[in-house]
């Protein structure tokens, strides 16, 4: 089917460009969304006689979308969930999640305008491209943690590998003081039986004196 494009339409074209695509593309996406009309006689008419407003329009939604780009680009929003020791993730996060965790930090973000280069399924920190315009766009970071704590390691460059070494090596560490302890108790108990002998030699040698 052929259509003409009403707003840039990523791999496709520009606005006013005549496309050819999928009859299913064109029905489920493109005309749903507004974002292009079959390109019969009557509507290429019509689409010329509002491409000025078009246009104006365009340029006003890019100026708003460049203004929220430049807050929104590099923001990390947290998103707890449960994850095994190895860090994979009882389930996934998707684009909802991540614009739920936007929203509660202030920004306006719909699930549809962010894209997943791939599925989130373990901790750590992903990046996620947001689709503001047709022609703005903004990256943002989402922080999988399995709590605020977390998450605060994991800003600061601490991988679930690295922090789950640190763990071990501090349960080491305590089970290491632990005998310590225990052997420097035993010390002091031998040191106190050997103590106690050497006063009951020393109290039977007066004994034997007298």
């Amino acid at each position: 089917m052929q259509v003409v494009l009403l707003e840039r339409v990523a791999k496709l074209g520009q606005m006013g460009d005549v496309v050819s695509v999928k009859n299913g593309f064109a029905r489920n996406f493109l005309m749903p969304q507004g974002k292009a009309l079959r390109a019969t006689k009557a509507n290429l008419a019509a689409f010329e006689a509002q491409r000025v407003q078009l246009e104006a329009t365009n340029l006003e939604s890019k100026g708003e979308a460049e203004a929220l780009a430049a807050k929104l680009d590099g923001q990390i929003f947290i998103v707890i969930r449960s994850a095994s020791d190895s860090g994979s993730l009882y389930g996934s996060v998707t684009g909802r999640d991540a614009s739920e965790a936007a929203i509660e930090d202030g920004f306006t973000i719909d699930k549809k305008q962010i894209v997943l280069a791939r599925p989130v399924k373990d901790l750590g920190l992903h990046d996620m491209t947001v689709v503001l315009h047709p022609e703005v766009s903004a990256t943002i970071t989402v922080n999988v943690a399995r709590s605020t704590e977390e998450a605060e390691l994991q800003a600061s460059g601490k991988s679930i590998v690295d922090l789950a070494a640190e763990a071990e090596a501090e349960a080491e560490f305590e089970i290491s003081e632990l005998f310590d302890d225990i052997g420097a108790a035993a010390s002091e108990d031998d040191e106190l039986v050997k103590s106690d002998e050497a006063s009951a030699d020393e109290a039977e040698e007066d004994q034997t004196e007298t």
